[in-house]
């Protein structure tokens, strides 16, 4: 529940500071850390890993 609140709270911030801007970089930061934790394990992390 505490999760949802933060999410809540940070896109109340967004709208209220007009910094939409900031949503893009959440986002990709959102999907490489996903991408990261779901090949942890898998063949293809010395290949994702190369990319940085």
């Amino acid at each position: 529940m505490a999760k949802i609140k933060i999410i809540a709270e940070y896109l109340e911030f967004l709208k209220e500071n007009k910094k939409w801007w900031l949503m893009p970089i959440v986002i990709s930061l959102l999907l490489l850390g996903l991408l990261i934790v779901l090949t942890k394990g898998s063949a293809l992390a010395p290949f994702i890993y190369t990319i940085f």
